[in-house]
């Protein structure tokens, strides 16, 4: 790759600078650019960096390599339009009203890092997805609020003045369902080698379900590698704050719509010579909210009072993530949601369901998009399971659960041994359950005092009505 061996590129922004404050950086001559380089449901740990033995992803761990890597970066809503409303604002989806659930829209009114940026001289952009799915243009947006329509970054550039900063949003369609592009690659990749996660079982055809995944990871990757070709032949690959990342965890079942980590956990890598120490590995709990306030920061831009997130340039670490879900896809008669919070901490997960007598996945039946428990999006592992409901997988994936889940994560890292109900771990529960409800009052969490709301159930859907494919999300 050409930006891999443009090393001597001169740094804009001293780190000395940088830890001056924002008025230091505000005051250099040529500030900051940023890319987002962000995937379409790629869940950690699926790269090669991280220890994965069948998938290759060179772009990503070249940027881990030369920046700074997470380990426990959190998408803290598992559904595309909420996780995509929380980086672009810095805020819990459950303060941004409708668009807390897919298809919900956000309001104009909110302030987002782009909108920010570009009123500080930015040329602010995007190419193929942005935020969505929903309709901005209800909510009073002039267009769609990751910035304005370019075809690709090439075009984007062109459209630059000379010297101007630039913050670009590249929106990745890979590795969304259906896994059907880039399958030549399965070819160099080892069947056997595939970690099929405890709550599937491990049969071919769900081992060829992920390695078509890992193909469309790969396309991703690839398509990052040639970004940064284009910006390291401009010169500006040592000036710009790169993020690689994803919106979300995968779309195998019990993955995207779900609070577990193959639904929330998400792969992170940051790149700035002037700003990150090299080859630096973080372990601490990371949201795809501290983005925002992190581009304003590194912009040289006050962090509106109203982020609840925090930057990634700052000292601050957190030992915890607290996860939420309202609706997903509209798949539940009556158009009901299906309410989730939560808590993960190094040693456990804690999920409290609040209508436990409604379908995690969806309703049986079709009711309204996808088709029958259209939580989760059609795969080969989905129709295996919804074929031969064999045990304990089916209930894992697709059935109901109960009102509070507890996992060990030390005993059980794929979170299949819901221990809840044990005595042993009453107390472990109740002070967990204590910080999810003292997070709720703190975030202003409408379920904070009355946790059978029906606000999410009421609030519009703008999917279109179909069966049998799977949805925009």
């Amino acid at each position: 790759m050409v930006w891999s061996i443009i090393q001597n590129e001169p740094m804009r922004i001293s780190r000395r600078t940088f830890l001056g404050g924002a008025a230091a950086l505000a005051a250099q001559p040529k500030r900051t650019n940023i890319l987002l380089l962000l995937a379409d449901n790629w869940a950690w740990p699926h790269a090669s960096c991280y220890g994965d033995p069948v998938i290759k992803t060179p772009t990503f761990d070249k940027l881990a390599k030369e920046g700074l890597l997470f380990t426990h970066s959190f998408a803290p809503n598992p559904s595309c339009s909420p996780s995509r409303s929380l980086l672009l604002t810095g805020q819990e989806a459950h303060r941004l009203g409708a668009a807390a659930s897919l298809y919900g829209n956000m309001s104009s009114e909110v302030p987002t890092y782009t909108n920010l940026l570009e009123k500080n001289g930015y040329l602010v952009g995007f190419s193929d997805k942005g935020w969505g799915p929903g309709s901005p243009e209800k909510a009073g947006w002039p267009h769609n609020p990751a910035g304005s329509t370019y075809k690709d970054f090439d075009a984007f550039l062109k459209a630059r003045s000379t010297g101007q900063p630039f913050c670009f949003w590249f929106g990745s369609h890979d590795p969304h369902v259906p896994w059907n592009r880039g399958q030549q690659k399965k070819a160099a990749m080892n069947p056997a080698s595939v970690k099929v996660p405890a709550h599937l079982p491990n049969r071919k055809e769900v081992r060829d379900d992920i390695l078509n995944y890992y193909c469309e990871v790969q396309n991703f990757d690839e398509e990052c590698g040639k970004i940064l070709e284009a910006l390291a032949l401009k010169g500006e690959l040592n000036n710009t704050l790169v993020v690689m990342t994803s919106d979300n965890g995968w779309q195998i079942p019990r993955g995207l719509g779900n609070c577990y980590d193959l639904g929330v956990r998400t792969p992170l890598a940051i790149r700035h010579p002037g700003l990150l120490k090299a080859g630096e590995v973080r372990e601490d709990y990371v949201s795809i909210g501290d983005l925002a306030p992190t581009f304003l920061q590194a912009a040289g831009l006050p962090i509106p009072a109203g982020m609840t997130a925090q930057s990634l340039l700052g000292k601050q670490r957190r030992t915890e993530m607290f996860l939420e879900r309202e609706r997903h896809a509209n798949v539940r008669k009556g158009d009901l949601s299906y309410p989730v919070r939560g808590i993960r901490t190094k040693d456990y997960l804690y999920l409290r369901n609040f209508e436990p007598d409604r379908w995690p996945a969806g309703d049986p039946e079709f009711y309204w998009a996808v088709g029958p428990y259209g939580d989760v999006d059609d795969s080969p592992s989905k129709q295996a399971l919804m074929k031969d409901k064999q045990q304990p997988y089916f209930d894992l994936c697709l059935g109901k659960r109960p009102a509070e889940e507890l996992y060990v994560l030390k005993s059980d890292p794929d979170q299949v041994k819901n221990v809840a109900s044990n005595p042993q771990f009453a107390k472990v529960k109740a002070d967990l359950a204590a910080r999810v409800q003292k997070w709720m009052v703190a975030t202003k969490d409408p379920r904070a005092t009355n946790p059978h709301t029906d606000f999410w159930d009421r609030a519009p859907y703008s999917g279109a009505k179909f069966k049998g494919a799977p949805p925009a999300n």
